[in-house]
């Protein structure tokens, strides 16, 4: 059995951003796969494995621990890659890590959602959300015309869970050429030598039959 057992479904962005921190820092490390359109998640069962109902979760040896967040904070403990050098860095980081989680990932992952899985939606509410994370996008795309990398001129776990949900462009009817900087971004992060697209590093692409 791998060092590393993350639980997670190749669809999540949360689930790829601890699956790209394991990846890229050549962690020993396997998944199992949660079922999460068939219902996994809203199970007794799982709910014993995580009381909040949420993928992912990452194991290491006794310690079970959930929200992406987390997760790569606990990586960066345990590999001492993408963290910190200060206090200073550490706070840009988390600055970044926190809005990410609150608004990037927040808007754009419900608009990709409700877009692309959700078998019916508002048209308004799909136009709003796509509006908000349009907002977020200019936001991240004015960032990285400062600096290479959200917090600086390297790669962080800033950008491994920003950049999360961006790689699903064909999913959010985006082209990111619409903004420049987050597109050279991704593409240097696309250029780290383990990078992996979301559907090839977690299992459950295409989504399962419903049961």
């Amino acid at each position: 059995m791998a060092e590393y057992l993350l639980y997670g479904f190749a669809q999540s962005g949360n689930c790829y951003k601890a699956a790209l921190y394991l990846e890229l820092a050549g962690a020993d490390w396997q998944t199992r796969f949660v079922d999460y359109f068939n219902g996994e998640t809203r199970t007794a069962e799982y709910r014993r494995i995580n009381v909040m109902g949420e993928a992912p979760v990452l194991e290491h040896g006794d310690l079970r621990l959930s929200q992406s967040a987390v997760i790569l904070d606990y990586l960066v403990e345990r590999f001492g890659r993408y963290g910190w050098t200060d206090g200073a860095e550490r706070r840009e980081i988390l600055r970044w890590l926190f809005w990410d989680n609150h608004k990037l990932t927040s808007y754009t992952g419900t608009y990709r959602f409700l877009r692309t899985f959700a078998p019916a939606t508002d048209k308004a509410v799909l136009e709003e959300f796509r509006k908000r994370a349009e907002g977020a996008w200019k936001v991240l795309d004015t960032q990285l015309g400062q600096t290479p990398y959200l917090a600086g001129d390297r790669l962080t776990i800033a950008d491994i869970s920003a950049c999360a949900y961006l790689f699903f462009e064909d999913e959010l009817g985006v082209s990111w050429v619409q903004y420049p900087n987050i597109d050279r971004w991704l593409g240097r992060i696309r250029a780290e030598p383990r990078w992996r697209h979301p559907y090839a590093l977690l299992p459950g692409h295409p989504v399962p039959a419903r049961k």
